[in-house]
């Protein structure tokens, strides 16, 4: 079963992210807030549940700032008992960048005791590059966990802006093409874990890569919580989104919902669980 992260602000981590198995931690937030590190770091943990904790790339990104140094990243690891870290990746650059940055922090991070995370980029339309760099983590050594990014398929087809419907599909496109390759099939042999970095368009993107969900570990996502606190319900269009990603930045201060808004979190996050509970829910 692939297990989901919800995301959502550190005030609703109580009602949110307890008794979940799977946590995707995020480096800028555990630098910045005191009280959602604190929250990783001392909550009791459920019996096999992992932390995974992002490089906050997607964001460091956007907000053109640098990728954290891996000395920064080990010390924001330990601090919330992270049981893997994702490596340093450069959407919209060369593969190899991303390579080369994972051949140099694989060695460190594993000496440390994390289990490491690699995440294949590429320039804006190097379907190739993409495609190598993923082939090459399906039997690295120095790769444990293999994330699929909310930016590299759109990046790579070039749909990441501008065309929802084709960013939608970006994913389900980029996991035919590796089915192809051989990609699953090796990854597991070869002992990897797979993770889905973010949703874009709606829960559905689920259901468009139900073939792959054995081969995929777990997937993290804050859009049930925030779409429930921007007064955003999933819905029954084909996306489960009829208006596309609430392009509202999650505000991760936020410390006011009501109960109406609790309620729906609370339904969205149920409509995603349920779509991935294959072998005994949709895709038996």
């Amino acid at each position: 079963m692939t297990e989901m992260c919800h995301i959502t602000p550190t005030a609703y981590l109580d009602l949110f992210a307890s008794g979940r198995t799977h946590h995707l931690v995020l480096a800028h937030l555990v630098e910045e807030d005191e009280q959602y590190a604190k929250w990783y770091a001392e909550t009791p943990r459920c019996y096999g549940s992992q932390v995974i904790m992002d490089n906050s790339a997607f964001e460091m990104t956007k907000q053109g700032k640098p990728m954290y140094p891996s000395d920064k990243l080990l010390e924001m690891g330990k601090k919330v008992k992270a049981d893997y870290i994702v490596m340093s990746d450069y959407p919209g650059e060369p593969a190899n960048k991303t390579i080369e940055a994972a051949q140099r922090l694989a060695p460190i991070f594993h000496e440390a005791g994390f289990g490491t995370f690699f995440v294949p980029q590429a320039e804006v339309g190097n379907v190739e590059g993409v495609l190598e760099s993923f082939m090459w983590a399906a039997e690295a050594d120095e790769v444990d966990y293999i994330g699929v990014s909310i930016l590299t398929a759109p990046n790579m087809f070039g749909v990441e802006k501008g065309n929802n419907l084709q960013r939608f599909l970006s994913r389900w496109k980029l996991c035919q093409l590796l089915e192809e390759r051989g990609f699953f099939a090796k990854a597991y042999d070869h002992g990897k874990k797979i993770h889905f970095l973010g949703m874009v368009d709606g829960p559905n993107e689920v259901s468009l890569v139900a073939p792959w969900l054995e081969y995929i570990d777990t997937w993290d996502s804050s859009a049930a919580v925030w779409a429930a606190m921007c007064g955003i319900e999933f819905d029954n269009s084909p996306t489960g989104l009829i208006n596309g990603k609430n392009e509202i930045e999650v505000d991760f201060d936020h410390n006011s919902a009501t109960i109406p808004q609790l309620a729906a979190a609370m339904r969205n996050m149920k409509y995603i669980d349920d779509l991935l509970e294959w072998p005994n829910g949709k895709y038996d």
